[in-house]
């Protein structure tokens, strides 16, 4: 076959896999038409939770967008503040009000064994420098008095590889839109394709279609909990594609004991720091609903610690209806009334509330709404 000929033949067939391609994001394009959101209306009169995005990257490392421009999309996103973790950033920063929004410093370290997202230190991160041996930098942190967290910690392309600082860490990032994204690469047809299409008239539904949780995280988070408390940490992980604004829309942490930001910018981000790090603060799949209203009842709030034979109350924001359900995972059972959770054994459990949301064609599947860090179960019964 003349090599003209075959170049032809091979461009035709390349035009129609594009052509088929099209044709099928057009599908999902459609039908991301009729997607409806919130799914949970939010209560009128209700005062909102200081809400924030957490693990976010600038052109200061491997992001699309300025400080400024993250600072426009998450007003008009409505959040309140942004922690921001470039690569390697060891420049210190001080926290500042940008168009509105408290920009946190915080820096993600990439280290020998996986990636870990430092916030809050007290002193200057010392001896930390690319690549260098996990355990050391997570002991760097807390010297400094910072906050350690394990990036993406169980993903296929970038995990967190070191036990024993793993056991050491005070927080755990369960969900990862970046996570989320990578997953749907190895998946392009069933995934990808469909988050694509509906972009187009949708771009929220586009960003939740790819929330398409495994139980990975959460047993790995449950087997680190019987070590220590940890915080449970929605991750962002913004690099502005897909857009920031769209991930901002789709999730949040949420801190409900706050209801408004001090206006001096140290101050406030003392404050976001320890509601973050306290483990009273709750992540939200906001595209699906407002969190406020929800709460975990039954246990030692500040410890955040429960015993054998005690039952958590699940209280839900009060417009959730039969399209929420309680997904209960590690050292609890839901009770008959779908709203209590018994504690039938030593370890931790984990609480979340699930929505029934639009699905990739026009059918609807359950999707993480609300997730808290998870409870510690100690030997029973209650002092």
């Amino acid at each position: 076959m003349k090599p003209a000929v075959l170049v032809g033949k091979l461009l035709r067939a390349l035009l129609g896999l594009v052509l088929l391609l099209l044709g099928v994001a057009g599908f999902f394009t459609l039908a991301a038409s009729y997607a409806e959101y919130p799914v949970v209306p939010s209560q009128a009169g209700v005062p909102g939770w200081v809400r924030g995005a957490f693990h976010v990257h600038t052109t200061r490392s491997d992001g699309r967008g300025t400080v400024q421009e993250v600072a426009a999309a998450a007003r008009a996103a409505g959040l309140h503040f942004v922690v921001l973790t470039d690569h390697n950033d060891f420049t210190p920063r001080e926290p500042a009000f940008v168009d509105g929004v408290l920009m946190v410093p915080g820096v993600e370290i990439s280290t020998a064994h996986g990636h870990l997202v430092a916030f809050g230190p007290r002193r200057p991160l010392e001896g930390v420098r690319p690549w260098m041996d996990g355990g050391e930098a997570e002991a760097a942190v807390e010297k400094a008095g910072g906050v350690s967290v394990l990036a993406h910690p169980v993903q296929a392309r970038n995990p967190w590889r070191h036990e024993e600082a793993a056991r050491r860490a005070d927080g755990f990032e369960l969900y990862s839109a970046d996570t989320f994204f990578r997953d749907a690469l190895r998946h392009p047809f069933s995934r990808l394709l469909p988050a694509v299409g509906a972009s187009f008239v949708e771009p929220v539904h586009g960003v939740m279609l790819l929330v398409e949780p495994g139980p990975g995280p959460t047993q790995r988070l449950l087997e680190l909990e019987r070590e220590k408390p940890r915080v449970a940490l929605c991750s962002n992980d913004a690099h502005g594609l897909p857009r920031y604004e769209d991930v901002f829309r789709a999730m949040a942490m949420y801190l409900p004991d706050v209801r408004e930001l001090p206006g001096d910018a140290r101050a406030a981000a003392d404050q976001v720091v320890k509601g973050l790090a306290s483990g009273g603060a709750v992540c939200a799949f906001r595209a699906l609903g407002e969190p406020e209203g929800f709460a975990l009842e039954g246990l030692n709030a500040e410890r955040r610690e429960a015993h054998v034979g005690d039952v958590l109350t699940v209280r839900l924001p009060p417009e959730a209806g039969e399209q929420v359900r309680v997904e209960v995972r590690g050292a609890g059972r839901l009770r008959p009334d779908g709203r209590s959770v018994e504690l039938v054994e030593e370890g931790a459990v984990q609480v979340e509330a699930w929505v029934r949301a639009p699905g990739r064609f026009f059918g609807t599947q359950w999707r993480p709404w609300i997730a808290p860090s998870p409870v510690r179960v100690l030997p029973g019964p209650s002092p």
